[in-house]
């Protein structure tokens, strides 16, 4: 006993010291990482908004090259005198060209001596010297090339607002200076941009000359500043000429910023942006926040309570065998709570079973229903539910959303098999002829839905010959589709022809013959979706259909579906009759919100000797799994759902660890058509009690593999 206190004591001491180390590591570590985070975020973010402010910038100067180079051309040719005696039209044009472009504040044309010949701003411009403007000295020294000028103040009687300059230089038809072509930029225009881009705490955007001057800046400061060339970010720019990032203190402001700059391509000019290295704190501070104000309290309750459990372990101690003894007591007061819980809510589900079992039991006892009338009622029922079955899987067909079940299947052997069935359909007046080559011709799409598509076809053909004439099938290979509408498969394509002697379809009927509903048949011979169906079918199947007609000499319908790889078909599948699954007592967890389909799944695994529990949403079924996913042995889940959908509660099923067989039923979902039932078993509704077997049946071994894997009860 004394030896147990030491120990315990010991351990508290440790604990209490862990209460304080561990919490502490911990926050340091996600500090660290939450201050990567934060920077990587700033970064991206900051990289996004330069990515834009250069795109704008770069369409700005572009635009104004072009505005200049305009100017030049409505100038080409002329001498001075010539601009001045055009001064009032030339004004009106440069007028106009101003006006179009928010940025451009004026536009002006000087003589070689630095004298405006013509500006947009106003008529017989004031005889003032220009030629101490950077923009004109640098052209009047020699540089006729494009050049970016400082920020400046309008000279009187000029007025208004702050601009820079971009010129280009105009030369005599001898070579010699003839003077200069310049617009006025507005770097409110840039700063008013750069406003609405920068809208979070601390953001930064600015254009710069490769000196350091600043043409434009965000926030706007209210002084002339440059950044040094030989300062950081000069230095910076001088080892990385194109792009860079670096953190800077601005001296404009004082302010410390992550900036990042890029050069505009084929001008002078830097865009740069950045984020306040404070607001970069402050997100990381107030993402770290919650974790001081729950951390520090619950890391000090800790500490206090092992400081008083240090204290009071021996009096523990002795209350020990007491609350032990207390939580017996407890225990087993709560089983049998829990018990009688049980039995009630057993009794009452059992009684429910029993009141639906006696009621049915005494409508078949019933002797007015004589068993013609009672099989006729059968049969009508499943008959019109093929019929609607039908009718939906071609309109999912020409949509384009059926869940196909592509495999690679012969199709010669399966022409060969179908032009029986066909010749029997279509009766006895008409001649079917059928050509296909020797060797598998194997192709990868659904058999099923072919067979559907090659009965639509013939059915088509037959009503075109009026029930007399003939009908050829061929198949052959070919390596290129008629259209360039559907992408080649790299193996090629397998055609199916279905040629007839019938009365042909008119020109202007070719576009429409596959669209849904669209017949030429009187009423009730037809319901337009056999050959949306086929169409459907190829388009989905990666393949194509083409048809070839002239009024009286009958139509040629051909299928191109993709040739699969390889040389030996596969096995024929043949269908047994149906194991019974009785045998295997699995437990299946249904999922389905509709009642009446939900109560039919149950009834039907039920009989095939499964026991099922139904639920009506998948956050359901994840809480029947989570109190206990031992006791089921397959999940058996609809796909459309309010909520989350099938396919999404089998993945998470599947990321939980459970290795529970999954089987989704639907009738139509847009994610199985495009992605596929994820490696999930697919049962397309509606389906009978003979499928559903055949679907238990082809995991049975899954289930008994479970079984034998399961340890075994002492």
């Amino acid at each position: 006993m004394q030896t147990a206190q030491r120990n315990s004591l010991r351990l508290l001491q440790w604990m209490m010291a862990a209460s304080l180390a561990l919490p502490l590591a911990l926050f340091v570590f996600a500090s660290a990482v939450t201050w990567v985070s934060a920077n990587e975020a700033a970064d991206r973010e900051i990289e996004q908004t330069l990515d834009v402010a250069h795109e704008h910038a770069l369409k700005v100067f572009e635009t104004i090259d072009r505005s200049l180079s305009e100017t030049a051309e409505i100038i080409r040719g002329m001498s001075d005198a010539d601009i001045v005696a055009h001064e009032q039209s030339l004004h009106q044009r440069l007028s106009q060209l101003a006006d179009a472009l928010p940025q451009l504040k004026s536009v002006w044309v000087f003589d070689a001596r630095g004298h405006a010949l013509v500006n947009s701003l106003v008529t017989a411009p004031p005889d003032i010297d220009f030629s101490d403007r950077d923009y004109f000295r640098m052209h009047a020294d020699g540089d006729a090339a494009s050049y970016i000028g400082e920020v400046l103040t309008p000279r009187p009687p000029y007025q208004g607002s702050r601009f820079f300059g971009v010129s280009r230089g105009r030369n005599n038809a001898d070579g010699s200076f003839a003077g200069v072509i310049q617009a006025s930029i507005l770097p409110e225009y840039f700063e008013n941009f750069y406003a609405r881009v920068g809208r979070e705490p601390g953001s930064f955007l600015a254009l710069i000359r490769t000196d350091g001057t600043v043409l434009a800046h965000f926030p706007v400061v209210h002084r002339d500043f440059r950044f040094e060339p030989n300062g950081p970010l000069g230095q910076h720019i001088v080892a990385h000429p194109l792009s860079g990032t670096m953190t800077i203190k601005s001296p404009a402001d004082g302010i410390e910023r992550r900036l990042r700059y890029q050069r505009l391509a084929e001008y002078p000019v830097y865009v740069s942006a950045g984020l306040a290295t404070s607001a970069i704190r402050a997100r990381w501070i107030a993402t770290m926040a919650p974790h001081l104000i729950f951390g520090i309290p619950a890391t000090a309750l800790l500490f206090a309570l092992f400081g008083l459990a240090l204290r009071r372990t021996r009096r523990l101690y002795e209350e020990a065998n007491r609350r032990i003894e207390a939580e017996v007591a407890l225990r087993h007061s709560q089983r049998l709570e829990a018990l009688g819980q049980l039995t009630g809510g057993v009794a009452h589900d059992f009684n429910n079973l029993l009141t639906v079992i006696r009621g049915s039991v005494d409508m078949l006892r019933r002797p007015d229903l004589p068993d013609p009338r009672r099989q006729h009622y059968i049969d009508a029922i499943s008959n019109t539910v093929n019929r609607a079955a039908r009718l939906t899987s071609q309109l999912l067909a020409f949509a384009r959303r059926q869940a196909l079940e592509p495999e690679t299947f012969d199709v010669g052997q399966s022409v060969r098999t179908l032009s029986e069935m066909i010749a029997t359909l279509i009766g006895p007046r008409i001649e079917i002829t059928t050509q296909v080559p020797d060797g598998p011709n194997l192709v990868n799409a659904d058999p099923g839905q072919f067979e559907t598509a090659m009965i639509n076809i013939a059915v088509n053909a037959r009503d075109a010959m009026s029930g007399a004439g003939r009908l050829t099938i061929t198949v052959r290979r070919v390596d290129k589709l008629p259209s360039a509408t559907t992408d080649p498969s790299p193996h090629g394509h397998v055609a199916i022809s279905v040629a007839d002697t019938g009365i042909g379809i008119p020109h202007d009927q070719l576009e429409r013959i596959f669209e849904p509903f669209f017949t030429t048949k009187e009423v009730g011979q037809g319901t337009g979706l056999g050959l949306s169906q086929v169409f459907g079918f190829a388009k989905q199947s990666g393949g194509e259909v083409d048809v070839v007609s002239e009024v009286g000499k009958g139509s040629t319908f051909t299928l191109y579906l993709p040739r699969a790889s390889g040389g030996d078909p596969p096995p024929t599948r043949l269908v047994h009759d149906t194991q019974s699954v009785g045998q295997t007592g699995a437990s299946v967890l249904v999922v389905e919100d509709n009642p009446e389909v939900g109560k039919f799944a149950a009834d039907a695994l039920t009989q095939l000797g499964c026991s099922a529990v139904l639920v009506d949403n998948a956050i359901h079924a994840l809480e029947e799994l989570a109190a206990g996913a031992s006791r089921f042995d397959m999940v058996f889940t609809d796909v459309v759902m309010p909520g989350m959908s099938g396919i999404e509660l089998a993945k998470e099923i599947r990321r939980q660890g459970l290795d529970l067989p999954i089987v989704l039923a639907s009738g139509y979902s847009q994610v199985l058509a495009q992605q596929g039932s994820s490696g999930f078993e697919l049962l397309q509704k509606p389906y009978s009690i003979e499928q559903l077997a055949r679907m238990l049946h082809k995991i049975g071994r899954t289930l008994t593999v479970r079984r034998d894997q399961a340890p075994v009860s002492p």
